[in-house]
């Protein structure tokens, strides 16, 4: 028991240590910081230049809102509990195998380093979207989960920073299925880990981004603005009663699936979930409504 709380303490300081030198330090690609807001900016001046829905205004609804969220949930969150609780639960699985007679090293599929960077790269951000893909489908399907997952989808009028929005729990859920697929593959670098992280940011704002795009004959493998808004639509169709357009950086998971649905330019729909007329429109409120709910 020692051993988990000096880990969690460790966890503590060195996000810390972690979080403050990339405030006071510019000098590195890889700032997660920095190259968010750079990002945010970027996407942003696209959403003024070449705006979808020309009416919403340049600071829509709940875009103070949202910007707080994108730094909360990228930042602060990490502080407050993910990276604690990601040490800790990597350690007890790892202290689980050992008492098996086994280690993560005798049970990895493959070693990064041994393939071509491009090679080692695409199969990290391909078996990473791939579980969030499904991971994204269980928080629409299980009611304990689409509670937590409704503060993403009481966004009214869609923008980048809308992208960023989500309960502290979704991260949680994300995070622990994802973790053993990802640790079977061993030795990529921290630097690998940013280029697929920033590729997915860039692609999650924009598909949030009040933007008609659809990249063309690409829309069928990326997600993209005129996709992910049906995702959000408040009426679903018919057949699909737990959603729709499920994907995050690939939208051929849906095609593959059987998931995508895209009838009409939806550029006007209503965007929310049933009953979204009594949801908190607040930080706080949204944060403990999954705990209020019966």
């Amino acid at each position: 028991m020692e051993k988990y709380i000096d880990i969690i303490k460790n966890s503590y300081s060195g996000y810390w240590n972690y979080l403050k030198h990339e405030l006071i330090s510019i000098n590195h690609w890889d700032n997660y910081f920095y190259g968010l807001i750079f990002i945010s900016f970027a996407v942003w001046i696209l959403e003024i230049a070449f705006p979808w829905r020309k009416q919403q205004a340049i600071f829509r609804k709940d875009f103070w809102l949202d910007t707080f969220y994108m730094f909360f949930n990228f930042f602060i969150l990490n502080l407050i509990v993910l990276i604690a609780l990601s040490n800790t639960a990597a350690t007890f699985f790892n202290d689980m195998l050992q008492n098996l007679g086994l280690t993560l090293s005798n049970l990895r599929l493959f070693n990064a380093s041994d393939l071509p960077k491009w090679l080692g790269l695409f199969i990290l951000f391909i078996v990473n979207d791939f579980v969030q893909w499904n991971t994204h489908r269980l928080l629409h399907r299980l009611p304990l989960l689409w509670n937590f997952h409704k503060v993403h989808h009481s966004i009214k009028e869609m923008g980048f920073a809308a992208h960023l929005r989500y309960h502290w729990m979704e991260p949680v859920v994300y995070n622990s299925l994802r973790y053993i697929p990802l640790a079977l593959m061993a030795n990529y670098s921290s630097q690998d880990v940013a280029i697929v992280h920033f590729f997915n940011i860039i692609i999650g704002h924009l598909n949030h981004a009040n933007l008609g795009w659809n990249y063309g004959i690409f829309k069928y493998i990326f997600n993209n603005p005129k996709m992910h808004i049906w995702h959000h639509a408040k009426q679903l169709p018919k057949h699909a009663r737990y959603g729709v357009n499920f994907g995050l950086t690939l939208s051929i998971w849906d095609y593959l699936f059987k998931t995508a649905h895209v009838p009409y330019n939806g550029k006007d729909i209503e965007l929310g979930f049933e009953g979204d007329e009594s949801f908190p429109k607040d930080f706080i409120s949204q944060e403990l409504y999954p705990l209020n709910k019966k």
